[in-house]
């Protein structure tokens, strides 16, 4: 009677012992595709080397730049260097940590070499995602921090102010006079109430205390509305100047129009700083989307590099 050969399966199941060749299959495509920890050793370098890289560019442009005019680098050239300096460290710490991704991760064997070459990809991928979650809580954490630390001084600054106005409250209580300002329009009401040379003659029935109020009134209507004041507003407050500067209707008037046409000059420059910084925030964002794509790729494109040398494997 001719002997029937047993299957693989046979043999083991038979003998009781496991086939080293079909358990390393098994095990094999059970096994998870992600080496986490050299997905972790990864991204920690390159959160590490990204962040002392930004210290020494903070350094740099720091050194480069001068307060005094005519010397260091020009505002131009800074935000180019930065650019360049932002899109390198990307570029250098996403390299390294894939890289060592790549070096680091376990063997994979009985794998087509399209698939290693994924794996390999993606384990750079996950390397350059885990260090820009890293790296961006650590810079709002120091953000807060810093913040912190900054409304705790204007607090402090908050309260001495608000106890210097107390006792200067109770010195004009006291009769004593304050000579400075107390707001950003009483600039512009000192001006309205110049006196037209030392031979002007203001009302002389009229008390500081009159004075006083009656600048408080001027600072108000600026206040509401200085860029579309009412004629009435205009009115009375040209007649306020003239009552008490010794100027004529007319001029109060024109000083009224040159504080309007000066506050006009300043809101522009603060427009136009506003809108500075606006355009600055969207080319810095811009910049930082293009770089942290370009780190991305290179994260990437260094794990299959390193996945090669790992296994000797060229695809």
């Amino acid at each position: 009677m001719a002997s029937v050969e047993p299957t693989l399966a046979g043999r083991s199941a038979t003998s009781g012992m496991h086939d080293p060749f079909t358990t390393d299959i098994g095990n094999e495509a059970r096994r998870s595709g992600v080496s986490w920890g050299a997905v972790i050793a990864g991204a920690v370098v390159a959160t590490a080397l990204s962040l002392s890289f930004l210290l020494l560019g903070t350094g740099l442009g720091f050194s480069a730049v001068s307060p005094w005019a005519g010397e260091g680098v020009s505002a131009e050239g800074i935000g180019f260097a930065s650019i360049v300096w932002l899109i390198l460290v990307h570029i250098i710490a996403g390299a390294m940590g894939g890289y060592l991704a790549g070096r680091l991760r376990t063997q994979w064997t009985d794998l087509h070499t399209d698939e290693v070459f994924f794996r390999d990809t993606a384990h750079g991928f996950l390397v350059w995602a885990l260090s820009v979650v890293v790296t961006a809580a650590l810079l709002v954490s120091a953000s807060t921090a810093i913040i912190g630390s900054t409304a705790q001084a204007g607090a402090s600054a908050v309260g001495a102010a608000v106890t210097t106005g107390g006792a200067a409250m109770m010195a004009g209580a006291n009769g004593q006079t304050e000579g400075d300002a107390t707001g950003p329009l009483d600039y512009f009401a000192d001006i309205l109430f110049r006196p037209e040379r030392a031979r002007a003659a203001p009302d002389a029935g009229a008390t500081d205390s009159d004075r006083t109020a009656m600048r408080t009134e001027a600072v108000r209507i600026l206040a509401r509305g200085w860029d579309d004041m009412s004629d009435g507003d205009r009115a009375y407050l040209a007649q306020l100047i003239a009552q008490n500067t010794g100027v004529s209707q007319s001029q109060a008037e024109n000083r009224i129009r040159e504080v309007q046409a000066q506050m006009e000059e300043l809101e522009m420059q603060a427009r136009q700083v506003a809108d500075e910084a606006r355009s600055a925030m969207a080319k810095l964002s811009l910049w930082t989307f293009l770089g942290l794509l370009i780190g991305a790729f290179s994260a990437s494109f260094a794990a299959t590099i390193g996945g090669r040398q790992r296994d000797s494997v060229h695809y």
